[in-house]
């Protein structure tokens, strides 16, 4: 724990940089195939500092989460053996990809969005989606709109309410999580109805 610790505070640090925003996009865009800091941390801490940029935030945090992910997709795809296992392994999910790919059988664009918008470690998905041949423009736009959401969600939450929601968001998250994959869900279930 306290080496993760440690990571968390070096992540934060960035944002009293002027490299905050590429500090930004790197740590979205690795964390995505391997980092195990998610990036809201330092953009919750950097759309706090400057509210009136939380939407470049989102957008610089988004950008480099989906290109990240592409990146996780082609080790599945072709390098798991070398690359993909040992992050696999190094996350404990071994025992558990085997599900993984039955997941994706199943559920494919559902899988990777909701993996996409929830604490559920995402990179394990991307890696996984190539690994399972998960057709890539699904993952791609799968992966665009579900961490989209996420990031602009606590980016516009800053927004327009300021620095107090840090503490609510960083509280309530999970909850947060489910309650937009209930209203995915019933989305996606209206498109179908209507249509």
């Amino acid at each position: 724990m306290a080496i993760l610790r440690r990571l968390y505070n070096w992540v934060i640090s960035f944002a009293e940089t002027p490299y905050g925003t590429w500090a930004l996009f790197v740590l979205a865009l690795s964390e995505s195939f391997f980092f195990p800091i998610p990036p809201d941390v330092l953009l919750i801490v950097l759309a706090v500092s400057l509210p009136r940029k939380s939407f470049r935030y989102a957008l610089v945090t988004s950008v480099g989460s989906v290109l990240g992910g592409v990146i996780g997709y082609f080790i599945g795809l072709k390098f798991m053996e070398i690359v993909g296992s040992p992050i696999i392994n190094f996350y404990g999910a071994s025992d558990n990809f085997a599900r993984l790919q039955l997941l994706y059988q199943k559920w494919d664009a559902w899988a990777v969005s909701i993996a996409g918008f929830t604490p559920i470690p995402y990179k394990l998905f991307t890696i996984a989606a190539g690994a399972c041949h998960l057709n890539f423009p699904i993952f791609f736009i799968s992966s665009l709109v579900s961490r989209s959401a996420r990031f602009f969600l606590v980016g516009g939450l800053i927004y327009w309410l300021g620095p107090p929601v840090k503490t609510f968001i960083e509280k309530y998250f999970n909850i947060l999580s489910i309650i937009f994959i209930i209203l995915l869900i019933f989305g996606f279930m209206m498109i179908k109805w209507l249509i």
